[in-house]
């Protein structure tokens, strides 16, 4: 399976660059999330609530935003939308730097809504290009491969970045990330592909923003197919574990904060905290590679390991909330988002096989959008609960229960299409 990966990156010059691009992109993103949740958490003296707010502002607008990055993607070029994307996260990253003090901690939050905005327009631009570069029996291993790429960037990012914002300091980091995007945006400028959905479409103009023809036409090419429709909605059941943000963080920074070589506590939970979050990232990276070996492209087997995802999800923050040491904890971690990334992985590939080019931007935008509100109303909850005096370890507990929810429904839905899908 290895060799297929490498096999694709060398081969495929276009694939080969957009991954590139997600390389350096989200291994700053990674860096950044955490300067971000140690700042809050620092400058509110600890409050749960800013966390969860800021995960809200990461990834509820895409929830909003999803009708019309849909049918932009849709119109007009993808390449282009994720180009503009970048450079403008550019610039609204580097305003990070102006948060010095409790009296400006509330920029953070626009400023991450307008990052946020960036990354609805580039994800289903990324997601929906796929198809046009890699030929139909590498779409499984591309997906796989952005999604172990993604874990990689998480696993790293987030353990380093303690380690760079502990040596170089936070402003170290919100330059580094916003650095990524420059470079993000001239590899994906190399790319050369065609974009069929462009052709004989008229130019968008404004007033084509507030039509919402385009958007009532994806939602009933959505309903009309019960397997584009159930599928849709497999990331929205995964974005139930979204409180992980806030959840891993807490139990990072107070419960498991390391105490190696005697750090003081303040270093101590922010190495928790890159732990708990770099063991996420490793889980990440081990499910898709074992579930896509086992599934082989097979769509009843991508549809099958959907359920078992979801159960090991569940199982993973379930055992998490009864942990007591940092190492039973990290390998609980591993295991629910080993789960919840074969899921990403499977679904994604699934969506791209069932969908035309020309409703591939709508779709993914939908899908998109619905993970987010899974992500934004769990998070945000998990931060409410936790500040109301629910121990993060219940709300882990909680976490994992949630998850037999979409579990039950992806079976009934299994039922109802048939599992011999071929």
């Amino acid at each position: 399976m290895l060799s297929s990966y490498l096999a694709l990156l060398r081969t495929n010059r276009n694939y080969r660059l957009l991954w590139l691009a997600q390389v350096v992109s989200q291994m700053g993103d990674w860096f950044y999330s955490l300067a971000v949740y140690t700042l809050l958490l620092e400058l509110t003296h600890n409050r749960a609530q800013s966390v969860g707010l800021a995960v809200v502002l990461q990834v509820l607008p895409q929830t909003f935003t999803a009708p019309t990055s849909g049918v932009i993607n849709d119109r007009i070029s993808r390449k282009a939308i994720m180009i503009g994307a970048d450079i403008a996260r550019f610039f609204i990253v580097l305003g990070m730097l102006v948060v010095r003090t409790p009296g400006t901690v509330w920029l953070v939050y626009p400023l991450l809504l307008f990052e946020t905005i960036g990354a609805a327009f580039f994800e289903p631009a990324h997601e929906a290009a796929i198809p046009n570069i890699v030929p139909p029996s590498d779409v499984l291993a591309a997906n796989t491969l952005s999604s172990l790429t993604w874990s990689f960037c998480l696993a790293a990012g987030a353990s380093l970045g303690g380690v760079v914002a502990v040596l170089l300091g936070r402003d170290a980091v919100f330059l580094i990330n916003a650095v990524s995007f420059l470079v993000s945006a001239w590899l994906i400028r190399r790319m050369k592909f065609q974009e069929p959905h462009t052709t004989g479409l008229p130019p968008l103009r404004g007033r084509d923003l507030v039509d919402f023809t385009p958007i009532v036409e994806g939602a009933r090419y959505i309903r009309a197919d019960r397997r584009l429709f159930a599928t849709v909605f497999v990331k929205a059941g995964s974005g139930l574990l979204g409180a992980n943000n806030v959840v891993l963080p807490i139990l990072g920074g107070s419960v498991f904060a390391s105490e190696f070589h005697g750090l003081d506590h303040s270093r101590g939970a922010m190495l928790g905290m890159s732990l708990l979050m770099g063991a996420r990232g490793v889980g990440s990276l081990l499910g898709p590679l074992v579930a896509g070996q086992w599934a082989g492209g097979r769509h009843a087997r991508l549809r099958s390991g959907i359920l078992i995802g979801f159960l090991l999800a569940g199982g993973g923050y379930i055992l998490l909330g009864a942990s007591t040491t940092l190492i039973v904890a990290v390998l609980t971690v591993m295991l629910a988002h080993a789960g919840s990334s074969t899921n990403w992985v499977f679904s994604s590939t699934l969506l791209q096989v069932y969908t035309a080019d020309r409703f591939r931007g709508r779709v993914f935008a939908a899908d998109l959008g619905l993970c987010m509100l899974g992500i934004s109303t769990s998070s945000y909850l998990a931060g409410v609960a936790i500040d109301w005096g629910v121990p993060a370890r219940t709300f882990a507990v909680i976490m994992g229960l949630a998850m037999l929810i979409p579990a039950a429904a992806w079976a009934l839905a299994l039922a109802a299409t048939g599992r011999e899908e071929q």
